[in-house]
């Protein structure tokens, strides 16, 4: 019997397993599960079930028994196996675990975490919101941009097409181009403000973009980086490929757009983070 089978010690004749990994209780079914997954992590079926499953049982081993438990009651049953434990939590920081996750995936560790993060958006969908704050009070704040994936439902999230094709019109641009602006942008402002604010805007905005957001917190290490506005607009230019002139245009349709995509409380605590001559970036209150 593979570690896929179950987590943990557990027979097959014990009551209470049974009973657990038999119940219902699912919001969605294991092929919506998996659809999910294969959608967001834009991997085909056969590796987004086994992302799924490496993610899940990894994700057990870091988790309470208990917690656990309660997690696999809400989710599909051919799944309930992977998240059933009688083992204590294992106290790993998210190297290790997508160190694991990796080495059960049979992919390298970049992969693991671009498949986890769509798993984790998958895991949203299913469960509920008090069910995905229980989970992230057991794990430490390295895992913050995973549970941010599992949070998106919980917010109104303006679609990526939407956001890109405000920006396109702002600032004059076809699709691509928009496309290019935005990430631009959200890398560089990920770089500028701190980690934690760019946890708290991941879920605010579409999957589509997290993708920057996330590259630009890795870039800084979390740690607000000190740059000018002239530092700024060039870290934008530079990552987008165009001159100073055309990053400020992107920039002020990017925090237009910014504006109009998460609520007032949230855009206020981004932008609070920036200094005062960045305001000629930012649109009219």
């Amino acid at each position: 019997m593979t570690e896929y089978a179950l987590v943990g010690v557990w027979s097959r004749s014990s009551h209470a397993a049974e009973t657990l990994l038999s119940g219902g209780g699912a919001t969605v079914d294991y092929r919506e599960f998996i659809q999910v997954t294969q959608r967001e992590g834009g991997i085909g079926g056969d590796l987004a079930e086994r992302a799924a499953r490496a993610t899940l049982v990894t994700l057990a081993e870091r988790l309470s028994p208990g917690q656990a438990r309660d997690l696999l009651e809400q989710l599909p049953a051919e799944m309930k196996p992977w998240l059933y434990t009688e083992r204590a939590a294992e106290g790993f920081d998210i190297d290790e675990f997508l160190r694991r996750v990796a080495e059960r995936e049979g992919v390298d560790v970049e992969t693991a975490e671009r498949h986890a993060h769509a798993v984790f958006f998958a895991l949203g969908q299913a469960v509920s919101r008090d069910e995905i704050a229980d989970v992230a009070d057991e794990l430490p704040q390295d895992f913050e941009p995973l549970v941010a994936e599992a949070q998106c439902r919980f917010f109104d999230v303006m679609p990526a097409e939407d956001f890109l094709a405000k920006v396109a019109e702002r600032a004059g641009l076809d699709a691509d181009e928009a496309r290019r602006a935005t990430e631009a942008v959200l890398e560089a402002l990920a770089e500028r403000i701190a980690g934690g604010e760019v946890d708290d805007l991941i879920p605010r905005l579409p999957l589509a973009l997290h993708g920057p957001l996330r590259r630009g917190r890795a870039t800084s290490g979390g740690a607000a980086r000190r740059m000018s506005l002239d530092r700024f607009v060039d870290r934008i230019a530079e990552l987008a490929g165009v001159d100073p002139l055309e990053a400020r245009e992107y920039a002020r349709a990017v925090f237009a757009t910014l504006r109009e995509a998460v609520r007032d409380e949230e855009y206020f605590d981004v932008t609070v983070q920036l200094p005062p001559d960045y305001h000629v970036l930012l649109p009219e209150p």
